[in-house]
């Protein structure tokens, strides 16, 4: 997948295209429809399918107050965007500039002369230019007169209980540490991609060493607690290396036993492997399920019998979800 981070990357022979536009955070099941009907529809012609994006939320900008945590960093999203298959992903920078930019000139702009669109898709939420004043309606009509298509594509709803499908309702699953049920609307495990750094050690000397993952990682952190997952190596170039994972068990929080650790960290305790040199690695732990809450227990002893139990359910666990799959 070719990545553009600038209209003006877009090179003049580039198009046409059909173009999917979305913030795409976390990529999950409703985005994901949204970029196999635009394969669909390019499939029969000679375009190229392109998604456009943005580098953070609009809402970090225009409100931060009500801006959310993202469910993926900027490299996470990239990398699960060039995993199904499209030609070209479009990340525009979401500045004061573009902010302010009218919708219509940001079709000019972006959608005719950068892409040459002969389609366009979108969700059935899609606003755009200054003040959210563009919306579908306005996107049709435009079209009509410069030669594109537009079509809004319906939202995927949960068959249990109809609810629509979003990165709300997948931050909401994580804030309750549901990973599980996260992972079926994300359709991946939720995870985190950052580098390995030094901690306290405690781990060690517990008898348990952990991986402690730098505060400047990308991803969603879930609920405070321990949960059964993989850690995945990467190369030194950040580039997943096919087959190497390792189960792990997981903690995330505050370490509220020993009370020394000021910011929620997340930890985590590759199973069954002896003297794994990851510092200065780049790592994804991914979440598979949650053994149980953070608690402080009362002294050494007990905590160190109960991470034995913990990683014995996290060994059980991930042996069972892999038998599964």
């Amino acid at each position: 997948m070719i990545l553009f981070e600038d209209v003006a990357d877009i090179p003049d022979d580039f198009g046409p295209t059909v173009v999917a536009i979305g913030k795409f955070d976390g990529v999950h099941a409703g985005h994901r429809a949204l970029i196999e009907k635009m394969q669909v529809d390019a499939a029969s012609t000679n375009a190229r399918t392109v998604a456009v994006t943005f580098d953070r939320n609009p809402l970090a900008v225009i409100a931060p107050e009500r801006s959310p945590r993202p469910l993926v960093g900027v490299g996470q999203k990239v990398e699960l965007l060039g995993r199904t298959g499209i030609d070209a992903t479009l990340m525009l920078r979401f500045d004061e500039q573009l902010a302010a930019e009218e919708a219509e000139a940001f079709v000019r702009r972006v959608i005719v002369r950068g892409l040459r669109a002969r389609r366009v898709l979108v969700g059935s939420d899609f606003r755009f230019g200054r003040g959210g004043a563009g919306d579908v309606a306005l996107l049709r009509r435009m079209g009509e007169d410069m030669g594109f298509a537009v079509e809004e594509v319906a939202d995927v709803a949960s068959a249990e209980d109809g609810r629509r499908v979003s990165s709300t309702w997948i931050r909401e699953l994580l804030d309750a540490g549901d990973v599980e049920r996260a992972a079926k609307l994300l359709g991946r495990y939720a995870s985190v991609v950052g580098e390995v750094v030094h901690g306290l050690k405690r781990g060690r000397e517990l008898g348990f060493p952990t991986a402690n993952m730098s505060p400047a990682t990308e991803g969603y952190v879930p609920a405070d607690g321990v949960y059964a997952g993989w850690l995945v190596a990467r190369t030194p170039e950040g580039v997943l290396r096919s087959g190497v994972r390792y189960p792990a068990a997981i903690s995330v929080g505050t370490n509220p036993t020993f009370d020394d650790v000021e910011l929620r960290q997340v930890e985590a305790h590759v199973i069954d492997e002896v003297g794994l040199d990851l510092y200065g690695r780049k790592v994804e732990v991914q979440f598979v399920a949650r053994i149980r809450g953070m608690v402080a227990f009362a002294g050494v002893d007990e905590l160190i019998a109960q991470m034995s139990d913990d990683v014995a359910l996290a060994r059980r666990t991930l042996t069972e979800t892999s038998a599964r799959r």
